[in-house]
């Protein structure tokens, strides 16, 4: 049975910043090439949680035969609705919570997450509902941000995510174990790696994220 969540997420300011700042990264940042990588070889049904204005639909491959594309922030899921309409694969822009999917329980051969873990409010809930609507065998695809760099870079990356940065960022954090949290959800971890964003370039609080898969048991 699908459930249903009609809790709104209302970040205006991020949502316009986050959709010029995302166009920028896609080209200048490298994170065109990184999404290449988080989607290659997805086939089938597919739900992506939290698509923000719709960056990675370009980039799902020929194989996949629907995206379900959860988004909770009003603006940026008017964007994604137009950007799904110049994706190149069955793109469906629903309202939802990550928390609440608003869909039925294994559904879905893959689940994506990018750079959203970091924001949602209960992360061990989220990753409840992916386990509740992949299919037994289903994978998790993801890219987050994660704690990096030396002592200092962490030290600073800790600072911030208990003070300035989840309210000015659309509640992101920059230190959250996504690596452990899938495993303390059930998942089997698959092939990941800690990647830096821009890959070359200066490194600052949010460049340090993890990149990789993981499975739902059959």
């Amino acid at each position: 049975m699908a459930r249903r969540s009609d809790a709104a997420v209302h970040h205006p300011v991020f949502a316009r910043w986050y959709a010029r700042f995302s166009v920028a990264a896609e080209t200048r940042g490298g994170l065109g090439v990184v999404r290449e990588r988080l989607l290659g070889g997805l086939a089938g049904r597919v739900i992506e949680v939290g698509a923000g204005n719709g960056m990675n639909f370009s980039h799902y491959p020929g194989a996949v035969s629907e995206v379900v594309a959860i988004e909770p922030e009003g603006r940026l899921r008017e964007l994604a609705r137009e950007a799904a309409l110049r994706a190149e694969v069955p793109v469906d822009v629903v309202p939802g919570v990550a928390e609440a999917l608003p869909v039925k329980s294994e559904a879905f051969d893959a689940a994506v997450v990018s750079l959203v873990l970091c924001s949602v409010r209960d992360v061990p809930r989220v990753l409840g509902e992916l386990r509740r609507v992949l299919r037994p065998g289903g994978e998790v695809r993801f890219l987050e941000h994660g704690p990096g760099g030396g002592r200092a870079m962490r030290f600073t990356q800790r600072a911030l995510d208990r003070t300035v940065w989840p309210p000015l960022v659309g509640g992101c954090h920059l230190t959250r174990d996504t690596v452990s949290a899938l495993r303390d959800a059930g998942f089997t971890l698959g092939p990941y790696r800690r990647i830096t964003l821009p890959e070359e370039g200066p490194r600052l609080p949010y460049s340090y994220c993890v990149l990789g898969s993981a499975v739902r048991p059959s």
